[in-house]
This record gives structure tokens, sequence and C-alpha cells, in this order.
């Protein structure tokens, strides 16, 4: 019998040190390597990508020498302080970099670029740069353009790090329809990064997102009758989290999204009920950070109500913040299909 419980009953409490200690790579990239990156051989940027990747995970390993070694020793290959992937949804990005963080050695941490303004607006400015310029490696996943205070914040966090010596390494959230052009290429880096522009390897991954590769289209919502009898053939002796939707939706408004990753503590799966689509861009906004936490955790979701590839308004997958939408709505759909026909997303 599934333990039931509701997220919309739940009301986390985070400290400072908790969320300083949370900046690691999420249980779904827990174990992730480089040699467990699979290559697409159709994509050869990809293999390309993997060997910069070891090569930039190298610099970081071998210290500076000091003293006579310094003087007498061979000089070592330049290499810049920063390290960037840029590619479609679902090629590989947060493994490679989660493979760079398991392959450096030294105080590091790894975190989404949401999550680095959630610290800054918990520590403020100053502290998190005295907390971040101990460390040898600051990845950030997912870095956003869609909104320009962030950006700002979190361009002058990595030269701030950069000039402390930290070596960086982030991934873009560029849409799988731009590969090619409209994306987030040179020119772009060099207008909303500035400075950092030249300390940074750009290097591209093309490819399909691998969630699509030979899968099958996704599948219905259940009804709700359904729902219930699949949580209990599917989910016995798991902790599940029930709730409406709706209900659901206006309670993250009163949790901050820096603990929607504790919100999640203990939950094995979760279920919805009378899924709806989202009209307002606050809502959909928090949502998608919902999501991001879900896919985080490989948490599998049951759902009846509209699909979830309907979840946002049309204007919505058009307009401003599309990238996360579509990032969202990618995450999603893998993890329904994994609740719903116990298939791996």
């Amino acid at each position: 019998m599934a333990q039931l419980e509701q997220l919309s009953a739940r009301m986390p409490s985070v400290t400072v040190d908790e969320l300083l200690k949370g900046f690691y790579p999420s249980p779904r990239f827990g174990s992730v390597s480089f040699g467990s990156y699979r290559p697409d051989p159709e994509q050869p940027s990809q293999t390309i990508a993997v060997r910069a990747m070891e090569r930039f995970a190298e610099s970081i390993n071998t210290p500076e020498p000091k003293g006579l070694r310094k003087l007498f020793a061979a000089k070592k290959p330049a290499v810049r302080s920063g390290f960037y992937l840029d590619g479609g949804f679902g090629v590989g990005k947060t493994h490679l970099l989660a493979s760079l963080w398991h392959a450096s050695e030294g105080p590091k941490a790894f975190g989404t670029f949401v999550e680095y303004t959630n610290l800054v607006g918990a520590l403020s400015f100053r502290k998190t740069v005295e907390a971040l310029s101990s460390y040898k490696l600051v990845c950030i996943d997912e870095f956003e353009l869609d909104d320009p205070g962030d950006t700002v914040l979190m361009s002058r966090l990595m030269r701030e790090l950069a000039d402390a010596g930290v070596k960086l390494a982030a991934t873009s959230n560029t849409l799988p329809g731009s590969l090619g052009e409209g994306r987030f290429a040179a020119v772009d880096f060099q207008r909303e990064i500035q400075v950092l522009a030249d300390q940074f390897e750009v290097v591209r991954i093309d490819g399909e997102d691998y969630r699509h590769r030979g899968l099958p289209t996704p599948p219905r919502p259940l009804s709700n009758s359904d729902l219930n009898a699949v949580l209990k053939a599917e989910f016995a002796d798991k902790t599940v989290a029930l709730d409406d939707f709706n209900t659901l939706v206006n309670h993250l408004s009163a949790v901050h999204p820096s603990r929607y990753r504790q919100l999640l503590d203990g939950i094995d799966a979760v279920v919805w009920r009378n899924v709806e689509t989202i009209t307002e861009q606050s809502v959909a906004l928090r949502f998608v950070v919902l999501a991001d936490r879900l896919y985080d955790r490989d948490v599998p979701i049951l759902a009846s109500g509209v699909p979830l590839d309907a979840l946002f308004t049309k204007e919505m997958m058009a307009g401003g913040y599309l990238k996360k939408y579509y990032r969202a709505v990618s995450r999603l759909t893998a993890l329904v299909r994994e609740g719903q026909k116990q298939e791996a997303s």
C-alpha cells in the first residue's frame, strides 16, 4: 500500500548552510562520467565536446608549479578559465558538466543558474563571492539569458570568481529549433557576458533531444479512476505525493523556489489530478522550477487532465521565456512516460 502525502501540505525550511551544502549534481547525475556519456555517432561534435571537457578537467587537476619547479618546468598549455557548452535540449550537456564536476579535485560547486541566483538572494552578492572564491571549480547548468537582471548578476559573479582564480563551466539552454542559427553563438556570448567572453571556450554540441530518440509519443493523460488504479499497482510500498493540480499550483506561490528541492524530500512519485493549462506567467515560471527539481530526482509522474505538452499556453511557448517552457515540457513528458508506462526517462 502506497504511503500518500501532499506536496501542498509541505512548508520546508532551509538554512544558508543547507543551501551551500546542496551544490552538487542531482541523484540523476550522481555517478555519471565521461566514459558513461554515449555520443551519437552521427553527431561528431558530441565526441569533440567530451574530449575538450576531459582536457579541461585535467587542467583543473594539474597544480601550478612553484619555486624552482616553476622556473624549470615545461610551460603549461594555456587554458581559459571558463568552458561553455552550447546546444539544444537533451544532447547531454548536463551529463558532461556533471562528469567534469566528478572528475575534478578540490572544493567545487555544481548548481543551476536559478540555484545560484537564489543563493545570492539568500546570502547577498558579496558573501556568495566570498563563499565560492575558495573553490577550484564552479559549474553553472542551464545559463539563462531571458532575464536581463539575473544575467547581469551572474555575469558579475562569474567575472569576480574568474578573477579569484576559480575555473568556471556552464551550459546554455538553446532551443532545439534554433540549432545552426539564432542560437547562443559567440556574438551573443560577447554581448551578454562582455568581459567574460574572452575567458571562455565555447563548444557546440549538436544532436536531437535524446528523450525523443526512437521513443513513442508521450502517453495520454489518465482518467481519475485509472489514476488511482495505476497508483496502487505501480507504487505499492512507495511514498507518493497526491495533489489536486490547482491546489499544488497555488501552494507553490507560498514556497520560495530555492526550497523546491526540499519540498520533494522522501517522495518516490507524484500524482496530479485534473491538470489544467497554466495561464499566468508568474505561476508558469514557478512550475518550471518544480519541473527541474522533479527531473533532477527522476521522480515519475501520473497525471489526469490536459496533456503536459499543453501545460503552458501557446503564447507562452512562443514568448520571451519559451526556452524554460520547452525544457519543462521535455522533462515532464519524460517523467510522465516513465510513470505511466514505466519507461526509463
